[in-house]
C-alpha cells in the first residue's frame, strides 16, 4: 500500500456499439482496487476486440476495467473509503469515492444489464451473487428476477448466493443501537448497504456480483473472461456460442452478519468461505473471551481476518429454497 499515491482523477471507460438494436451491458473490474481479476479479464476481452476476434453486433457494451483508479493504484481495497457502499450521486462531494460516483451512477442508469467482477481474501471457489426475487417491498423492490437468475445460471460457477441487502440493513440496525457508545459513522447509514448492483436494481435494471476466486488465484481471470463472454452470448450482443446453464446449482441465502468490534476479536480457526458449521460451533472469540457461535447449521461467508472494527467480520449462510431457471 502507498498512500502517497497521487489520486488519478479520470476514469477510462470503453464502449462499443453493436450496429443493431439490442440490450446496455456495463462490465465493471477492480471496483475495490486490490482485485485485479476483473481488470485482467476485461483487458483479454478487449484486445480480442481490437484483433477483430470479437465483433460487439448489437446493443452496446460498456467496459470499465478500473472502477476505482485510486484503490487501484495504491493496491488496496479502497481508495479513501468503501466505493460499493452508500452508491448514491452526492451534490457535494466529500471524499474520492463521492467523485467516482458521481461519475459510475449516471453511467449505470445508461444500461440495463450490470456485470461486476470481484475476488476475495481468502480460498475457495467462484460464486455468484443475485438479488432478491420480485417483490414491491420498501426496501429492494425488484421486476427483472428471472433474467437476472437465467444470466447468472449461465455464467459459470455453480455456487449463488442472495440475500445481501436484506442482512446488510440487520446489521445497519444493530451499527446504529452501537452508535452511542462507538460514535457515529458511515457505516451507521441505511443506504450504506447500497453497492453497484443494488444501485443498477434501484434504476430499474437488474445486476450480477461475479466473485471470481481467491486475489491471487492464476484462474480467477479466466471465470471472469468467461462469464463476459456468456453474458455476450445470452443477450445477444456477440455471434458466440452459449453454453447451457448450471445444472444442479447450490442456492445459498445470507441470513446474518457479524462484525468485527474490537482488535483483539479473532477467529477460532482458519475459516475459508463457505466452509461448513454445525450449530453451536466457535466462529469467533471475542477480545474478552465470550465466543461467536454458528446459530444453526450453515455456512460461514467471507471471513475477513482483517476486518476492520465495525465493519464485517464474516456472514452466515444456509441453504436457500428458492428455484432458479
Amino acid at each position: 500500500m502507498n498512500e502517497t499515491v497521487r489520486a488519478p482523477q479520470q476514469l477510462r471507460v470503453h464502449q462499443c456499439l453493436g450496429l443493431a438494436p439490442g440490450p446496455r451491458l456495463v462490465v465493471l473490474g477492480a471496483v475495490h482496487g486490490n482485485e485485479t481479476a476483473g481488470r485482467v479479464a476485461i483487458e483479454r476481452v478487449l484486445a480480442r476486440i481490437d484483433a477483430g476476434d470479437l465483433e460487439i453486433t448489437r446493443g452496446i457494451v460498456t467496459f470499465v476495467p478500473v472502477t476505482n483508479p485510486l484503490a487501484h493504484a495504491r493496491g488496496q481495497r479502497m481508495g479513501e473509503r468503501n466505493l460499493n457502499r452508500n452508491l448514491r450521486p452526492t451534490a457535494v462531494p466529500q471524499d474520492y469515492e463521492d467523485r467516482i460516483g458521481n461519475r459510475l451512477c449516471p453511467l449505470l442508469e445508461a444500461h440495463d444489464v450490470l456485470l461486476d467482477l470481484h475476488s476475495f481474501q481468502g480460498p475457495g471457489e467462484a460464486f455468484v451473487m443475485i438479488g432478491p426475487e420480485d417483490n414491491r417491498g420498501a426496501l429492494e423492490p425488484f421486476a427483472h428476477a428471472a433474467a437476472e437468475s437465467r444470466l447468472a445460471l449461465h455464467l459459470g460457477p455453480r455456487r449463488i448466493v442472495d440475500g445481501w441487502l436484506s442482512v446488510y440493513e440487520g446489521g445497519v440496525a444493530r451499527r446504529r443501537e452501537r452508535a452511542q457508545r462507538l460514535g457515529t459513522a458511515l457505516d451507521a447509514d441505511p443506504q450504506y448497504g447500497v453497492g453497484t448492483t443494488e444501485y443498477m436494481r434501484s434504476r430499474g435494471g437488474y445486476a450480477i456480483t461475479l466473485e471470481c476466486g481467491q486475489h491471487a488465484d492464476p484462474k480467477a481471470p479466466d471465470v471472469g473472461e468467461r462469464a463476459i463472454l456468456q453474458a455476450l452470448a445470452l443477450l445477444g450482443l456477440a455471434e458466440l456460442p452459449l453454453a447451457p446453464p448450471v445444472a444442479a446449482p447450490e442456492v445459498l441465502r445470507l441470513v446474518e452478519v457479524t462484525d468485527r468490534l474490537h482488535e483483539g476479536d479473532r477467529f477460532a480457526r482458519g475459516w475459508a468461505s463457505f466452509d461448513a458449521v454445525k450449530q453451536g460451533e466457535p466462529i469467533g472469540i471475542r477480545h474478552d473471551g465470550s465466543v461467536v457461535a454458528a446459530p444453526a447449521d450453515g455456512r460461514v461467508v467471507f471471513p475477513n481476518v482483517r476486518a476492520q472494527v465495525g465493519h464485517e467480520w464474516f456472514y452466515f449462510a444456509q441453504p436457500g429454497s428458492r428455484r432458479l431457471g
